[in-house]
């Protein structure tokens, strides 16, 4: 507490020797303050980014001599004996100097939230004995003013003149330009651009080593290239000859979010643009929008919002303890017109070790606790999770604690991996900011006991991976191709083409294209005049490799094939030809993804292949659906149904069959058997198909049939069917035939697969036959008509309480709530009566026996895949709507078991809650009249064979029922007399395959 007490007093800034030297870029403020600092016997000078500061070393010891000279970065640190200069990262410089200069360049970064408050810190405490310069934009002078009393402020102007050129394609840029982008990618992109079309580009990225960025600096400046593409580093000061900046974007991520550059920190980089006495232009380019007259006058008139407040940490640490650390970076600002800035990289490290016992262990005194936070300041280089870099930073400090020094051990595996010069520009780079963590580590004092073996050592890796990585900059970035071809082309000659064993297309030696099955790709790079040539010489070298390909694909076995499921046939994995829609699903078109220049017998023979194995995928995977399509042995309504299973894809409700499946005799059902078929309660389907191999084909052939491939839920559904799910949420924007393609079934909130809903049918098929008296009550059991949802009927659906009611609603159960008291009174009355008559007399079980007999005789016996008599088949009623479903508003169970109606219920603090009822779940029925106890819109029952209909689920309303010898029968209008509707002839085609086989079940009939 007197610590925090201590820090919130205000302080007295002061501004005495302190001079401020504010303006726009090109005002030569960091070539003044070099001079200033050679004029004293000592100095320091702090830059924004160590790219800079080694040009600004390297300025300076042109001045006085390497020997006068150190440059201290993070990671990098040059120290002769007797240095009078240091020039320094602002984080690396000291806090306190007894040099006569110091100067801080940039200081308008005193605002930025992820670094602002190391340069306020610097801003407002390091001072030199007889001068300090602060460097930066006319947006500090108020704050400055405000923060250190006294200061004195110089402003100079601009030495040259910055004026907007508009917007310009990439392509069209003048020379001198540089082209600045916020990611790699977009760099890397534009800088292959700039290649083809002009012949080279130099890349600088603030992630180079500075020797990496030397280079490809000279690479520009020498003249070799004409043009930079460039991250937003060159706005901090570093001196191009660029006479144009075009921004190719105009947003960046700044270590929190993405935002839009604001106007200060687009004429910061614009400035760029122009050097001494030379006129510079700014523009964009790409993808951005021109800029506004009012932004372009702001950045023209250097006319900027002044910096309000700057970002603060306290720098008085308390290293009592971890907390008490934690604590003091969390004081608040002294004075006005700071404020306290967001967590930074090393107090959120700092945060996530102090929750790590073993670290908080090592950390037990002041020593321990300055150590900890000495570690965290480690930078994180790679820009890896937070978490990874914590336990880095977490073992550098453990071997402190404990040793003294890094364990050389560790030391050397993490250096090694990072010593190989092997990879792309990515890689590489990855590299050189791994071992950077490491150099960083070598010239900590005290942190190594062989410190400057590792400094030599990480030295020499950073230089050759910097080598390496230029190496690869300048292969991928400067080419000469479109000279060659360019220079070919004036000349009239044909270039030089060949074709790689793997089918790169090369030209002069050049890759312009690659030979993709039977198309020719040509480089997305070629434009213009060097398209025309490179096409020229692409086709030169394509002309015999047509034939050849078409006789190796001809020759091809089925393991070099595949069908994707857009529909692609891949030859390996090259696009060769795709399907379309066919006069039949199972006969889907081919069609070749080819060039012209496959013609004649050549095209016939991929025509041919591709055809084979198209018709080869489809009859192995869809072979049951190919049986029963062509199945000779079937006769009457057993081919019907056999139609009707293939035109659906393998899966119909059997609700929609029911007259049709009850006509089949048991020769007929045995031979849909044998082909595949089986006959659930609920559906009649292929359980060969439910498999992501045969559904996932199945759904590209109906989605080509119906052009539906772009439609919402295309192979997610067989996705979920691949993983594994019983059952999944149902989504309404998915196309709901996908659902069924896949072998699911929409039922309410949830999509279940039809082979679990007949596990469910077996489970439910005991509760509802079992009789009470008959033995012991099955699981769910209620009545003998009624049955209560079990656990292991939510385990198979993977479903809740709340999804089985919704589940068995859309199966056709009509549910009824009861009190939990009751249900569990009635269920337990039952079990004791069968444990009753479990131990009576042997005699008297003997006596039971023929009734136990007599009334399993009455109950369906026939195995799962076998139909069952109409009752257990179709136990189906529209849902009631949810006002008659629900006698009241929370009747929702959240466990439908009699457990559930047995447990207590919990009681609030200061109310007791009702247990919740419980569903009772019976088959919904039809006798003709309306159900009693039922509301509005309770359908009929239409008399069919046995005095039942086989249905699943209730008519539609409003939709005739059919009974068994065909005749539509109307409903009951309300209030009316229940006169029969007219009935309309049916209008149907008499070619159609309905009618073929409606006649077929008249003649059977007859």
């Amino acid at each position: 507490m007197n610590f925090q007490k201590q820090n919130a007093k205000p302080r007295v800034l002061s501004g005495r020797d302190v001079t401020a030297i504010l303006g726009p870029t090109n005002t030569g403020k960091t070539h003044l303050a070099i001079e200033r600092m050679v004029a004293h016997g000592t100095g320091v000078i702090g830059l924004p980014l160590r790219l800079l500061a080694r040009e600004v070393y390297s300025r300076v010891v042109a001045k006085v001599g390497e020997q006068n000279v150190a440059l201290v970065t993070g990671e990098e640190k040059i120290s002769p004996p007797g240095a009078r200069y240091s020039v320094c990262t602002v984080e690396a410089m000291p806090r306190e100097t007894d040099a006569a200069f110091v100067a801080i360049d940039e200081v308008q970064l005193a605002a930025d939230l992820e670094r602002g408050h190391i340069f306020t810190d610097r801003i407002l405490h390091l001072r030199g004995r007889q001068e300090t310069l602060l460097l930066g934009a006319g947006t500090m002078r108020g704050i400055l003013e405000k923060l250190l009393p006294g200061l004195s402020v110089i402003t100079r102007p601009r030495m040259s003149v910055l004026s907007y050129a508009g917007s310009r394609k990439i392509t069209r840029l003048p020379r001198r330009s540089a082209i600045v982008a916020f990611s790699s990618d977009e760099v890397y992109a534009i800088g292959e651009l700039i290649r083809r079309q002009r012949g080279g580009v130099a890349v600088v990225l603030g992630a180079l080593s500075p020797r990496t960025r030397n280079a490809q600096v000279a690479l520009y400046q020498s003249g070799d290239v004409d043009y930079l593409v460039a991250t937003d580093a060159i706005g901090m000061g570093l001196n191009l000859d660029v006479d144009h900046v075009a921004f190719a974007q105009n947003r960046k991520f700044d270590g929190f979010q993405y935002r839009d550059l604001n106007p200060a920190e687009l004429g910061q980089i614009a400035g760029r643009a122009g050097r001494h006495l030379r006129d510079g232009t700014f523009g964009v380019t790409g993808q951005v929008d021109p800029l506004s007259d009012e932004l372009v006058h702001r950045i023209e008139a250097h006319d900027f919002d002044p910096v309000k407040v700057l970002q603060w940490r306290s720098a008085a640490f308390d290293f009592s303890s971890v907390d008490a650390l934690k604590a003091s970076l969390d004081v608040t600002p002294p004075v006005e017109g700071l404020t306290r800035a967001l967590p930074a990289a090393d107090a959120k490290v700092l945060e996530f070790l102090s929750r790590d016992g073993d670290v908080r262990a090592l950390a037990d005194a002041r020593e321990r606790v300055a150590l900890l936070w000495d570690a965290c300041a480690l930078p994180d280089y790679r820009r890896i999770a937070p978490a990874h870099h914590a336990e880095i930073v977490g073992a550098v400090f453990s071997d402190l604690a404990r040793t003294g020094h890094v364990d050389e051990d560790y030391m050397a595996e993490q250096v090694q991996r990072a010593s190989s010069t092997e990879g792309d520009i990515d890689t590489l780079s990855q590299r050189i900011a791994q071992i950077r963590t490491w150099t960083f580590v070598s010239h900590r004092p005290g942190w190594l006991a062989d410190a400057t073996h590792w400094q030599e050592k990480t030295r020499e890796i950073e230089d050759s991976l910097s080598d390496a990585l230029h190496e690869r900059l300048t292969k991928r970035f400067v080419d000469r191709r479109t000279s060659v071809l360019m220079k070919r082309l004036r000349e009239n000659a044909m270039p030089e083409a060949e074709i790689s064993p793997v089918g790169e297309v090369l030209v002069e030696g050049h890759h312009v294209g690659e030979m993709l099955g039977f198309r020719f790709t040509a480089d997305r790079s070629a434009e213009g005049e060097d398209a025309r040539a490179v096409k020229a010489a692409a086709q030169k070298a394509l002309a015999a490799e047509f034939e050849t390909r078409a006789d190796r694909f001809a020759a091809s076995g089925n393991g070099d094939l595949a069908l994707d499921s857009e529909g692609l046939l891949r030859w390996l994995g090259q696009p060769v030809a795709t399907l379309v829609s066919g006069e039949e699903a199972l006969r889907p078109r081919v069609v070749l993804l080819a060039d012209e220049q496959l013609t004649g017998p050549a095209r016939d023979k991929v025509a041919a292949r591709a055809e084979r194995f198209v018709n080869y995928q489809i009859e192995s995977l869809l072979k049951p659906l190919v049986d029963l399509r062509d199945a000779e042995s079937l006769s009457g309504m057993a081919r019907g149904i056999a139609f009707q299973v293939v035109e659906s894809f393998g899966l119909l409700n059997r609700r929609t069959v029911a007259e049709d499946v009850r006509a089949l005799d048991q020769d007929a059902r045995a031979s849909l058997r044998r082909l595949g078929v089986r006959f659930g309660a609920y559906h009649i389907f292929v359980p060969a198909l439910i498999k992501p191999a045969p559904a996932g084909l199945l759904t590209l052939l109906w989605a080509l049939k119906n052009d539906a491939k772009d439609k919402p839920g295309y192979g997610d559904v067989v996705n979920a069917l691949a993983a594994g799910r019983t059952s999944i949420v149902s989504d309404p924007a998915f196309e709901k035939a996908f659902y069924g393609l896949a072998g699911y079934r929409n039922l309410g909130r949830r999509a279940v697969r039809v082979d679990i809903l007949e596990r469910l049918a077996d489970l439910i098929r005991p509760a509802l036959s079992w009789k009470p008296g008959s033995g012991a009550r099955p699981e769910g059991g209620y009545d003998g008509a009624a049955f209560v949802v079990t656990p292991a009927m939510m385990s198979i659906l993977g479903a809740t309480a709340d999804d089985m009611e919704a589940i068995l609603k859309g199966l056709g159960y009509r549910g009824e709530a009861k009190p939990a008291e009751e249900v569990a009174t009635h269920l337990k009355s039952l079990d004791d009566a069968a444990a009753e008559k479990a131990a009576a007399p042997a005699q008297a079980a003997d006596a039971a026996a023929p009734a136990e007999a007599e009334a399993a005789a009455k109950t369906d016996d026939a195995p799962a895949d076998v139909e069952k008599p109409a009752e257990a088949e179709a136990p189906a009623e529209e849902a009631k709507p949810e006002a008659e479903a629900k006698p009241e508003a929370d009747a929702k169970p959240e466990v439908e078991t009699p457990a559930a109606a047995e447990a207590p219920a919990e009681k609030a603090a200061d109310e007791e809650e009702e247990p919740k009822p419980v569903m009772i779940w019976r088959q919904a029925r039809f006798d003709g009249r309306k159900r009693q106890g039922g509301g509005k819109g309770n359908n009929q029952r239409q008399q069919g064979r046995g005095g039942r209909q086989e249905r699943e689920g209730a008519p539609h309303r409003g939709k005739p029922n059919r009974s068994k010898d065909g005749d539509k029968q109307g409903f009951k209008r309300k209030g009316g007399a229940g006169r029969p509707r007219e009935e309309r002839p049916a209008r149907i085609d008499p070619d159609s395959p309905f009618a073929k086989l409606a006649a077929l079940k008249d003649q059977l009939k007859k």
